[in-house]
């Protein structure tokens, strides 16, 4: 897919028809009484509909069949997808997984939805307030079936093989490097090319947003520009054998049957979109005089909670990057945190821990739960020559920051088989560099 299968801004208002229907949009209002080509038009809200205009999120979809058209919904199986944060007992320990499993498909055929799996989270769906953490490891396509999510957003992050991401606003190609926002109630259906992993930020009750700039000015981070939403793509396709839709609703999943492909829509208009961004566009800040500054600066969206600064979950990016700090540990400090910092590797090695922590595999520092350096970096960067040098060149580590203090499920802690047990020796070598005769030297 090129640069011109896409509209570019965050938040716009968008509009696009399928060129194959030329005019499928109506002109001047949203529901006429008979639309263009006989279509349905069906809103899709995101948000009250009196939330303040600048948080009112919605749009208009234009589509052979309404979504209505189905048989009832039913309980299926959820695997190891789960909101059950009471499963096992809590564990505050500093948790560091391996690179997580990706099933064989000569073993098993194994798709998205099959290949969910709950790590950790907190909060709950009902109430609207809450997130979860989950991991994606498949090695086929869906077929005639699609998902949707009740409950909240997915921020999706592919770490290994790239995503063809159908959904009802249109396709995107999505490679590692990149992440997607499938948000709140939209269907869509994943293709994948081998077999393929990756990282999944759900959140409940709030959308993803850019951060706001403050003194950094009107330009910096994740610039609008840069992010890229789908253009109308429809299929008019009858299945008679059955379509089936996914629906993750209260944290269980349901499945009804329809047939006809739900992904009809020949025209839409609205800012409530799916939409990728490409990490390498992320506009770097950084210390240039002295001292290791927060991560915060890092923050590529937030979901913000209803306390001002604190956020239900941020996405924090750690890319490419000069470091120049003079008298400085340039590493990340030692550091007890309020908030839970999940962290995964999409590739290369992270410059706090270069051995240990791998491509595909996650840790998680819970709130105050102490963390930093191992004793290799730490021994290092306390001796080096602090010339201007590039900082995790071919490498880009991601954190999910949450305000909520996150339970680890028993598939995370158990049925994965890939925690990390000998994770806390890391920091077990780290010795006093305690001098009771030091003296200040001349300024």
């Amino acid at each position: 897919m090129t640069q011109q299968d896409y509209m570019s801004g965050f938040g716009n208002e968008f509009s696009s028809e399928d060129p194959r229907c030329p005019g499928s949009l109506p002109e001047g209002q949203n529901n006429p009484q008979v639309s263009p080509y006989g279509l349905y038009a069906e809103q899709l809200s995101g948000s009250a509909f009196t939330c303040p205009r600048p948080a009112n999120k919605r749009s208009w979809l234009y589509r052979i069949l309404p979504s209505v058209k189905h048989k009832p919904f039913t309980s299926v199986p959820c695997g190891d997808l789960t909101e059950n944060w009471n499963e096992v007992e809590p564990d505050p320990n500093q948790l560091r997984w391996l690179p997580f499993t990706i099933p064989k498909a000569t073993e098993k055929k194994v798709d998205f939805v099959a290949g969910l799996h709950t790590v950790c989270g907190a909060g709950d769906a009902k109430s609207r307030n809450g997130i979860g953490v989950h991991v994606y490891t498949c090695n086929t396509s869906m077929v005639d079936r699609c998902f949707n999510n009740s409950d909240g957003d997915f921020l999706i992050v592919p770490q290994q093989g790239e995503i063809l991401i159908t959904t009802e606003f249109g396709k995107m190609m999505v490679e590692p490097n990149e992440i997607c926002v499938i948000q709140q109630g939209m269907c869509f259906s994943v293709d994948v090319f081998g077999e393929t992993r990756g990282y999944i930020l759900e959140v409940y009750g709030a959308h993803f947003e850019l951060p706001d700039l403050g003194p950094i000015g009107a330009n910096g981070l994740a610039n609008p520009r840069d992010f890229l939403c789908p253009v109308a793509w429809y299929e008019d396709r009858k299945v008679p054998t059955g379509y089936t839709v996914i629906n993750k609703y209260q944290g269980k999943l349901f499945a009804c049957q329809q047939d006809f492909s739900p992904f009809n829509v020949v025209a839409w208009h609205g800012n409530y979109t799916p939409y990728k961004y490409n990490l390498k566009n992320f506009m770097v800040i950084n210390c240039v005089a002295f001292d290791h500054a927060d991560p915060s600066i890092f923050t590529v969206l937030t979901a913000k909670s209803t306390r001002p600064g604190v956020a239900i979950a941020d996405f924090v990016i750690f890319p490419p990057r000069w470091g120049v700090a003079d008298h400085t540990f340039r590493p990340p400090y030692y550091h007890r945190n309020c908030m839970s910092e999940f962290m995964g590797l999409i590739k290369g090695h992270y410059e706090a821990k270069e051995e240990g922590f791998q491509p595909g595999g996650a840790s998680l520092h819970s709130i105050m739960t102490p963390h930093g350096p191992d004793v290799d970096c730490f021994e290092k960067n306390s001796t080096a020559e602090l010339k201007p040098e590039r900082v995790a060149e071919g490498t880009m580590a991601f954190m999910f920051e949450s305000s909520f203090s996150m339970a680890v499920t028993k598939w995370g802690l158990h049925t994965c088989q890939k925690l990390d047990k000998n994770y806390y020796q890391c920091w077990e070598p780290l010795r006093s560099h305690f001098n009771p005769n030091w003296k200040p030297g001349k300024q």
